[in-house]
């Protein structure tokens, strides 16, 4: 008989630990980072899967404080174009909505894409040449696991002009934005998202989004999967 080579119950426990406790935290409290700790967690986020090994990410540390300021005051000043698009209590929701933690978090993390690293063609991506920036996206997501795992917050800032932000930090016009990532102690970890405890938007049921077979094929949650030949 195959025996999966599973963690220990305390080890799963941990990981999914990590994993439901995540949030997108906006509220941090001083808190000095120390290098160790941050190269750990840039560690675990260039240890990431990516299509082709091409490894499309960089990293951009953004410490200081008026460069920070500058950064806020762009971001404050998008949320407030961005917010035309809702009328109503939307619109009075957004408007209540702490969307960044740019000067209360210890650093900020920029998060790149270079969309031609190992070659213009490249293994995996021939087809389906966006695999660049979803693998950019599992280096962000390991990135803020091991910073939960380490009791740090991450909150993701995307109400921004990408060209603005790139031009401010002399990102080649080759490299695409993807992320901009606060990063500190967090002022706590809420039960649930801000977003869902907010009421902008509710959690879908697992139900909901897993299919059978096609496309709107409800799941049948307790058949067997993948048996073992005999």
């Amino acid at each position: 008989m195959i025996k999966p080579e599973a963690f220990s119950p305390e080890e799963r426990l941990a990981v999914y630990r990590a994993i439901n406790e995540r949030r997108d935290i906006r509220h941090f409290v001083p808190f000095e980072l120390e290098e160790g700790v941050l190269r750990r967690i840039l560690e675990a986020a260039h240890a990431a899967p990516s299509v082709g090994f091409m490894q499309p990410w960089d990293f951009i540390v953004l410490r200081d404080e008026a460069l920070r300021g500058e950064i806020r005051d762009h971001v404050l000043a998008e949320k407030e174009k961005a917010g035309k698009h809702y009328t109503g209590e939307r619109a009075e929701l957004y408007r209540r909505l702490k969307i960044e933690g740019i000067l209360e978090c210890s650093a900020v993390v920029a998060v790149t894409c270079d969309p031609e690293r190992g070659g213009s063609v490249n293994l995996g991506r021939v087809t389906m040449p966006q695999a660049a920036q979803f693998s950019v996206c599992t280096a962000i997501q390991n990135f803020w696991l091991a910073a939960r795992a380490e009791g740090l917050g991450v909150g993701w800032v995307s109400v921004v002009d990408p060209a603005w932000i790139k031009a401010r930090l002399g990102v080649p016009r080759s490299i695409e934005l993807v992320a901009l990532l606060c990063v500190g102690a967090a002022r706590e970890f809420p039960p649930n998202p801000l977003l869902q405890t907010m009421g902008w938007r509710r959690r879908e049921p697992l139900e909901k989004v897993v299919h059978a077979g096609c496309w709107g094929t409800p799941y049948p949650w307790g058949a067997s999967v993948g048996r073992e030949k005999p």
